[in-house]
C-alpha cells in the first residue's frame, strides 16, 4: 500500500466500522417483513447521516448507514479513457457474478463505479470486521489490477501497431528450375496455369 493511500484507506475502514453496528429491525409499513432500509428508503426516521470519503475528485467512497443496512459505494480512480473502458468493464464483469460475492449489488449507485450491501443478516453470519477487511482489500487491489490491465494492454497494442507497420519482404509463390529441360518447365507452367484460372 502507498503512503498517499494508507491514510485514505484507514479513515474509510474507520467509518466502515462505526457504521457497521446493525441490528434486526422490521419493516414499519410491512408486517413480518424485514427489508433493508437503505433501499427501501419508506421511514426516513431509521436512516443515518450519509457520509463520503474523498481522496479527490476522481476517487470517493460513499457510506449509507440505516438500523439494519449500510450500502458502500466505490468510486474507481479512471484518470484516462483507457481506464474509463476498463474500469466499467471490470466492474461489469463482477456485478454479473453477484451472487457469488453476497454483499455486491448488480447496479451501483449513480455516480459510482459498484456497490455494496451489507446487511444485519450479513453480519450475524459473518464477522464485521472481515467484511470490512473484504472492502478495503477490494479497493486496495482494484487500483492494481486496472494498472496492470492498461499495462497489458499498451504492451499488446504495441506488438499489432510495429507487426503492423513492419514492411512485408516480397516472397514468390513458387521457384523455376532453369536447368530443367524446355518441356518439362512448359508442362509445370501449363499445370499451374490451369490450377490458377479453375
Amino acid at each position: 500500500m502507498s503512503q498517499s493511500l494508507r491514510p485514505y484507506l484507514q479513515c474509510v475502514r474507520s467509518s466502515l466500522t462505526a457504521a457497521m453496528s446493525l441490528s434486526n429491525f422490521a419493516s414499519q409499513a410491512s408486517e413480518r417483513h424485514n427489508v433493508p432500509e437503505i433501499e427501501a428508503q419508506t421511514s426516513p426516521e431509521v436512516l443515518l447521516n450519509p457520509l463520503t470519503v474523498s481522496r479527490n475528485e476522481n476517487e470517493r467512497v460513499f457510506i449509507e448507514p440505516s438500523v439494519n443496512s449500510i450500502r458502500v459505494s466505490i468510486r474507481i480512480k479512471q484518470a484516462d479513457e483507457i481506464e474509463h473502458i476498463l474500469v466499467h468493464k471490470f466492474t461489469r464483469f463482477l456485478t454479473q457474478r453477484a451472487e457469488s460475492f453476497f454483499i455486491l449489488r448488480r447496479k451501483p449507485v449513480k455516480g459510482y463505479d459498484i456497490s455494496f450491501l451489507i446487511t444485519n443478516f450479513h453480519t450475524e453470519e459473518m464477522l464485521k470486521h472481515k467484511l470490512v477487511d473484504f472492502i478495503i482489500q477490494f479497493m486496495e487491489e482494484v487500483d492494481k489490477e486496472i494498472s496492470e490491465m492498461k499495462l497489458f494492454l499498451n504492451a499488446r497494442a504495441r506488438f499489432v501497431a510495429e507487426s503492423f507497420l513492419t514492411p512485408v519482404r516480397p516472397f514468390l509463390l513458387f521457384s523455376i528450375d532453369y536447368s530443367a529441360p524446355r518441356s518439362v518447365l512448359l508442362q509445370g507452367l501449363c499445370i499451374w496455369t490451369w490450377r490458377c484460372t479453375t
